[in-house]
């Protein structure tokens, strides 16, 4: 079984306690952090990559520790496809399991003993959830949820890749001058540079960090870089890429490889042309970049050519998706995470997204 931890500074000895039981008992162990006690840290930020990780089915389950564990239970609670119990004895661990299913457990480290703490962990690993008359309850909380939330946040439910629709006010407002018919090709490069740099916010959100130490002029202190990660931007050419400035501004160490692909006028089907990855492709996590998920063919070609040279963590990064497109693109590569700052309504019958923004290459460059 394998179990995702997280916890903020409050929460981060207990959190390490529980990490060395789990895999001293023979489970797999997904520490997300935090890293230190001593640099404050926000309890949503890491509480929710637990749940995450959980609704994607990277994890059998999750526990999470805060101070009082309350937090964390709300933040988890949030992600469709989580029920987070906060639990105080191990009855209640037990009862979590048992009637409720809960999938992520949640717990006070200023308010647990450690010793009480991984009694009720064992607890709550161990049970198994009854079924029955509980069966049935629970399913009018899923029912409950699924008329409550977008489809899209429920594609995170499904194990696999993510649809992550980025509503930022920043992103949305660029976002409707990009899709204004009377806006300049100048303009157009520009702000569809700026999306891009402002979504890499989002895309890069799960990225490992690790603790550090360095001096200020007022002393040392406890600081975080990121974990040695390697990155790659792979535009599919040619509106692809537009967006490749506004990302490398943000990771100028990312590579830059090439997918060239366009369209069959009669078949929409995408036709190959050029492709040129960096060499460590392997290692790196990748973003296939294209601006308009329309079909779903270029992209599910190019995240193709990507796999066939070796890509393996691989993410699409579009201005614009059209359902038709998310749907192809997860049929094909059901793991590969999808980020988009809208998702429109249909493809029209020449396979343009509506209402969308035109043809993103023509407006970018200029062309009929």
């Amino acid at each position: 079984m394998k179990i995702a931890i997280g916890s903020d500074h409050a929460g981060f000895l207990l959190k390490e306690r529980i990490g060395k039981y789990l895999l001293d008992k023979g489970y797999d162990v997904l520490d997300l952090g935090t890293c230190s006690a001593e640099a404050k840290v926000d309890f949503p930020d890491w509480g929710a990559r637990v749940a995450e990780t959980v609704s994607r089915g990277e994890a059998d389950r999750g526990i999470v520790v805060c101070g009082s564990g309350i937090g964390m239970s709300i933040i988890a609670n949030k992600v469709p496809g989580v029920y987070a119990a906060l639990c105080r004895d191990v009855t209640e661990a037990r009862l979590s399991r048992e009637h409720n299913d809960a999938n992520v457990l949640a717990l006070g480290g200023r308010i647990l003993g450690e010793d009480l703490a991984l009694e009720m962990v064992d607890v709550w690993l161990r049970t198994s959830f009854l079924g029955g008359r509980y069966e049935a309850r629970n399913q009018k909380i899923r029912d409950y949820e699924r008329s409550v939330y977008k489809p899209e946040a429920l594609c995170q439910v499904q194990s696999g890749g993510r649809l992550v629709v980025v509503s930022h006010p920043l992103i949305q407002h660029k976002l409707g001058i990009v899709r204004d018919k009377n806006t300049s090709s100048k303009d157009f490069r520009e702000l569809v540079q700026e999306i891009a740099g402002l979504m890499v916010y989002e895309i890069t959100r799960d990225l490992p960090l690790e603790e550090i130490e360095v001096c200020t002029p007022l002393g040392p202190t406890k600081a975080f870089t990121l974990s040695g990660k390697k990155m790659a931007v792979v535009p599919v050419l040619r509106a692809g890429l537009g967006m490749v400035e506004g990302i490398i501004r943000l990771i100028p160490n990312a590579k830059v490889g090439h997918v060239g692909l366009y369209r069959d006028p009669n078949t929409l089907e995408p036709v190959e042309y050029y492709c040129k990855l960096p060499g460590d492709i392997e290692d790196r996590d990748v973003y296939v970049v294209d601006p308009m998920l329309a079909t779903g063919g270029s992209a599910s070609a190019a995240i193709d050519l990507v796999k066939r040279r070796g890509g393996k963590k691989i993410s699409l990064v579009s201005l614009i998706a059209a359902p038709e497109g998310v749907e192809r693109v997860r049929s094909s590569h059901p793991e590969v995470d999808i980020f988009t700052a809208a998702l429109d309504s249909h493809l029209n019958d020449h396979g343009y997204i509506v209402p969308g923004l035109g043809d993103a290459g023509d407006r970018l460059f200029g062309t009929k």
